[in-house]
């Protein structure tokens, strides 16, 4: 059996002031750095030595990888970095406090958009400087690809690609592969790893910074997945994702 890490990036500037995200970028919180800090030293604890860093394209991603690696003291092992990996793209709700825009649209509406499977945000607009057609990182991504938002079952098309041709060969081969992402494409992934349904995978609530450790057979079958840390403290932080997007 090998081991596949997946791993929500620490808390951001925006989780923290409970804002809809999607693909700006937000840097760390301090609690976020110290939330990447702790689960590189959990996976040095539990002596993983992870060969490859795979992470999306946003700086929040990006610098929890490199902590988690310097914790572990392989800052030295290959990255790969991908658009595949990019939190679900939140459209024209981007940058908005969830709060506010339950006040405004109600707390139904605004629960649709943050956990339906496959109702989409509002767009935004493809002419905004904001939208990735117009961001030189995915200059060489197809225009057709790049999303103006999107549901769950938007980012799972995207993402299941590099699971199945990327992650789960690189974990069967025992590279034992981390992977720091974002809440919606690691529900994407854990809901193909766990064969979970779409009902299933709504209730599913990732909390930040928490590794969450998937035995992988040499075939590429998931067989178990167990989070790491205070099963209380865990539980704590995925009713406090939960309650996001709520008016009161």
């Amino acid at each position: 059996m090998h081991s596949l890490i997946l791993l929500r990036h620490g808390q951001s500037q925006w989780n923290l002031e409970n804002r809809f995200t999607g693909w700006v970028d937000v840097p760390l919180s301090s609690q976020g750095i110290s939330e990447a800090a702790m689960a590189g030293k959990l996976l040095r604890e539990q002596n993983f030595t992870p060969e490859v860093l795979y992470t999306s394209m946003l700086d929040r991603a990006i610098h929890t990888g490199e902590i988690v690696m310097r914790e572990l003291g392989r800052s030295w092992v290959p990255v790969h970095r991908s658009w595949r990996l990019n939190e679900r793209h939140y459209g024209g709700l981007q940058g908005l406090d969830k709060s506010e825009t339950a006040q405004k649209y109600g707390d139904e509406q605004v629960h649709i958009w943050r956990r339906s499977f496959d109702v989409p945000p509002p767009p935004m607009d493809p002419s905004s400087e904001d939208h990735p057609q117009n961001d030189p990182r995915y200059a060489d991504v197809s225009k057709s690809l790049l999303p103006s938002g999107e549901s769950l079952a938007l980012t799972r098309e995207r993402v299941l690609p590099f699971l199945k041709d990327e992650l789960l060969p690189a974990a069967a081969a025992g590279s034992t592969p981390v992977v720091a992402a974002h809440g919606n494409s690691l529900r994407a992934i854990v809901m193909a790893l766990d064969e979970m349904e779409p009902d299933e995978v709504l209730q599913l609530n990732i909390p930040t910074g928490v590794p969450i450790v998937y035995s992988i057979d040499q075939d590429g079958t998931a067989r178990n997945r167990q989070f790491l840390g205070d099963p209380e403290q865990i539980q704590a932080m995925m009713d406090a994702v939960a309650q996001q997007g709520k008016s009161t």
